[in-house]
């Protein structure tokens, strides 16, 4: 028994070294950047993160982690051309003098694909976030996908979620793939 016991002592300790070695081993492997993909130190990573309030996402490398503001504004210069190309994908009328409101799903990410949302909780909090956008403003709603992988509630009948033509909305709004999911907000004058 004591044989045993010190066998599974010495296993444990052992496979504990080996799992802490490696993890450190993969986070020096890591390559930091600031918004311009300018490299910069771990320490200045973390400082630049957590002061200006930013988002750590995955740069062009599986290895590589980015700094990135958590939005962005500007003025959209063909919303006519927008308002066609969703009136094709949607076959419904994208009214121009109404907010136009994009829910964008980039494809599965550990953010998304974790949790424990219902069918029916999800649901729900789509209904309430419509709700919430048209007590300020009428608007049209639009739900964007990327990819299709991971992505909920698409074929359960409650939401209508339609393929970004031809990139188009990753192009115009989502150039670096944000963790979960995305939106975007164009008011009637163009502006985002």
């Amino acid at each position: 028994m004591k044989k045993t016991l010190r066998i599974l002592i010495l296993t444990t300790t052992i496979s504990s070294f080996s799992f802490s070695q490696n993890k450190k081993i993969d986070n020096d492997n890591f390559k930091y950047f600031d918004e311009h993909y300018n490299p910069i130190s771990k320490t200045e990573f973390d400082n630049k993160q957590w002061k200006n309030k930013l988002l750590n996402i995955q740069g062009d490398s599986i290895n590589h982690k980015i700094l990135s503001a958590r939005e962005h504004q500007g003025t959209l210069q063909n919303r006519r051309y927008l308002d066609s190309l969703l009136t094709i994908s949607t076959n419904r009328k994208i009214d121009s003098t109404k907010p136009l409101v994009i829910v964008y799903y980039p494809g599965k990410d550990p953010c998304n694909s974790s949790g424990s949302a219902t069918r029916r909780s999800k649901k729900s909090w789509y209904n309430q976030m419509e709700k919430g956008i048209h007590k300020i403003s009428e608007s049209n709603i639009i739900y964007v996908y990327k990819t299709e992988e991971g992505l909920y509630g698409k074929n359960d009948g409650f939401k209508e979620w339609i393929k970004d033509p031809e990139h188009t909305i990753e192009k115009l709004f989502f150039k670096r793939h944000y963790p979960c999911s995305s939106f975007v907000v164009i008011s009637e004058n163009n502006d985002f």
